[in-house]
C-alpha cells in the first residue's frame, strides 16, 4: 500500500529496492530512457509486477503489444498479473486491444492521461510513451505542464522513452523535471552483454541508490540484480 515514504516495490525475488531507493517517490514523474532492446519494457514490468505486490494501484499502458501478449510476456518471466488484472488491482491497456494487430484509432498522450485507468491508479508506466507525444513536438513546455498537473493530484507516472523518437529539446526538458531519471544502458564484454540500469536522478529516496545497477533476466526468476557487474 502506498503512503508518504512512497510507492513499494521490493520482491523477495531480488534486490532491486535495496538498490534503488527502496520506494519510489510519490507524486512524482518518472523517465526511463533507452533504445530498442535496452530494458526499458523489462525493469517496467519488473516495477509493475513489484507494486501491484505490495497493494500499490498499477495501470501499464503497453504500445507494442497487445494485452494478451503482455501478460504472457511477464508470465515467462515468473511475474504472473493475470489473477490481479481479472480481479481489478492491476489495469492493463493496449493500443491493440486483446488480440488484434490494426491501430483503431491514433491515441495520444492527452487521451490517455484523460482516462479514468490513469486517474484512478497510484501510479501509471506508458510503455513506450514517446511513439505518443505527437501533438506536443513543437510545444514541449506544455507537455511538460500537463505531465505536472497529472501528478500533482496525488499519481505517479512513469513514462518510457526511445530518445531516438523525440527531439533533443523535449528530452532534455522531460529529464529535468523529472523526479527520477534511469537510463537503460548494454554494451558488449567479452563477447557477453553487460546491462546497465544507470541512476541519473532520484530525489526523496527512502534508502540507497547505487548509481549504476548492473542486471540481467533469466526465464521464470525475471530480473536479477547482477552483483558480477560494475555498480
Amino acid at each position: 500500500m502506498s503512503d508518504d515514504t512512497g510507492l513499494p516495490f521490493e520482491l523477495e525475488t531480488d534486490s532491486l529496492s535495496d538498490s534503488l531507493g527502496r520506494f519510489l517517490p510519490r507524486r512524482s514523474l518518472y523517465i526511463v530512457t533507452g533504445q530498442i532492446g535496452a530494458g526499458k519494457s523489462l525493469i517496467a514490468q519488473r516495477l509493475a509486477y513489484g507494486l501491484v505486490s505490495n497493494n500499490v494501484r498499477t495501470t501499464m499502458v503497453t504500445t507494442e503489444l497487445t494485452t494478451r501478449g503482455w501478460l504472457e510476456q511477464v508470465n515467462s518471466l515468473g511475474y504472473s498479473l493475470e489473477d490481479a488484472a481479472n480481479q481489478g488491482h492491476f489495469t492493463l491497456l493496449s493500443r491493440f486491444g486483446v488480440i488484434s494487430d490494426e491501430v483503431e484509432e491514433d491515441v495520444g498522450i492527452d487521451d490517455l492521461l484523460a482516462s479514468e485507468a490513469l486517474e484512478n491508479a497510484d501510479i501509471s508506466i506508458v510503455d513506450r510513451a514517446s511513439m505518443l507525444f505527437q501533438n506536443h513536438e513543437a510545444s514541449p513546455d506544455k507537455l511538460l505542464a500537463r505531465l505536472r498537473t497529472f501528478c500533482s493530484e496525488d499519481r505517479s507516472l512513469m513514462l518510457l522513452i526511445d530518445p531516438d523518437e523525440i527531439s533533443s529539446d523535449m528530452m532534455r526538458i522531460l529529464s529535468a523535471s523529472a523526479e527520477v531519471v534511469l537510463e537503460m544502458k548494454t554494451s558488449e564484454i567479452g563477447g557477453g552483454l553487460s546491462r546497465i540500469l544507470a541512476v541519473t536522478r532520484f530525489l526523496r529516496a527512502a534508502g540507497p541508490v547505487q548509481p549504476r545497477i548492473g542486471w540481467r533476466v533469466e526465464p521464470s526468476m525475471g530480473f536479477i540484480v547482477d552483483i558480477t557487474a560494475v555498480s
